[in-house]
């Protein structure tokens, strides 16, 4: 994977925000949870996190506000029903929360947290699972203790990659726009950074592109430890 780093001074972000699932959860449990309750269809984890995605900006462009795992599961419905397959709310809710909630850290990740942490980085995890789900989720993982503050786009009910999300993010943290780095495995997650004039990982995890559209990412590695590296590097 081609490692870029295109930002001319070097200067360290003062906080590396993280995006939590696939960037740093993997999520082939959810692959197969997902896949079973679709009758075995574990290639259409994909169109169901999209979905789901796509659910997510629809709530937060109408004005409104639903709980992620709770858009999640609307959307394994939807899913379902294509391939008529009946998921009732219920057990649509119960697949996503179980899934979702009990996911492994990515082999690499502990080991690059620990470096970042070491080189004295402050590091927040930026999601838009809910805050309870977030702490479920860390607590499962083991990564809580990494980790300075836990944000979740909750508290302002509008999702990522909306760009008044990306401002909250930095004025709960007291920093300007140009202070924050995402670090992240979405191109929308890492385009809408950018655009919100905050700096930008990229962690190619497989299946993942950057948008070609979105201005040009200051790193692009295939895994964390590439980018510790890279942040270590920095003045």
């Amino acid at each position: 994977m081609k490692q870029m780093n295109m930002h001319k001074e070097n200067i360290r972000p003062k906080v590396l925000f993280f995006d939590v699932n696939e960037t740093l959860l993997d999520l082939t449990k959810v692959k197969k949870q997902v896949g079973k309750a679709l009758g075995g269809r574990e290639d259409l984890l994909s169109l169901w996190f999209t979905t789901m995605l796509q659910y997510s900006l629809v709530t937060s462009a109408s004005g409104q506000y639903k709980p992620f795992g709770h858009i999640g599961a609307a959307a394994l419905q939807m899913v379902a029903a294509n391939h008529d397959i009946t998921i009732t709310e219920e057990e649509a809710r119960k697949i996503i929360s179980e899934s979702m909630g009990n996911l492994p850290a990515h082999p690499e990740v502990k080991v690059a947290l620990t470096q970042l942490k070491a080189s004295g980085y402050k590091l927040v995890a930026f999601t838009n699972s809910s805050k309870s789900g977030l702490k479920k989720q860390f607590e499962s993982s083991g990564l809580t203790d990494y980790f300075d503050e836990m944000l979740s786009v909750e508290e302002t009910e509008k999702f990522k990659p909306f760009t008044d999300t990306y401002a909250w993010g930095a004025k709960k943290m007291n920093l300007k726009p140009e202070e924050c780095m995402l670090i992240a495995a979405h191109g929308w997650d890492v385009a809408g950074a950018l655009w919100a004039g905050w700096r930008a990982a990229f962690i190619a995890r497989p299946g993942q592109q950057i948008f070609p559209l979105a201005p040009q990412t200051e790193i692009v590695v295939s895994d964390l430890i590439k980018a510790a590296d890279i942040l270590i590097g920095y003045d």
